[in-house]
C-alpha cells in the first residue's frame, strides 16, 4: 500500500509494508520526498531509534529508474539511450 501527498515544495510518497507473510514481520514505512532537485528516502531504524535518510540527485534517480529493468552489468545513461560499459 502507498499514499501520495502534494505539499508546497515536494511530493511525498509513503510506502507501507502490509506483510506478504505474517511470520516475516513488517518493515518500517519508507517516506519518499520528491523535490525539484533531489529525492530523499527516509526510514525509521528500530534498532537505533534514528531516522535514516538517503539523498539522490535527479541524475541518480534517473539511473535508478533505468536500472530496475536492466540485466546485470555496468551502464551509463546518455541522451536518449543507455549504453552498456562491460
Amino acid at each position: 500500500m502507498f499514499t501520495i501527498e502534494h505539499e508546497f515544495d515536494a511530493t511525498v510518497i509513503t510506502l507501507i509494508d502490509e506483510g506478504e507473510r505474517p511470520e516475516d514481520g513488517l518493515i518500517e514505512d519508507v517516506t519518499i520526498r520528491a523535490y525539484d532537485d533531489c529525492v530523499t528516502l527516509e526510514q525509521h531504524d528500530p534498532e537505533s531509534g534514528d531516522e535514516v535518510v538517503v539523498v539522490l540527485s535527479a541524475g541518480q534517480l534517473r539511473e535508478l529508474a533505468a536500472a530496475l529493468n536492466l540485466p546485470e552489468g555496468a551502464y551509463q545513461l546518455r541522451k536518449g539511450k543507455t549504453e552498456s560499459k562491460g
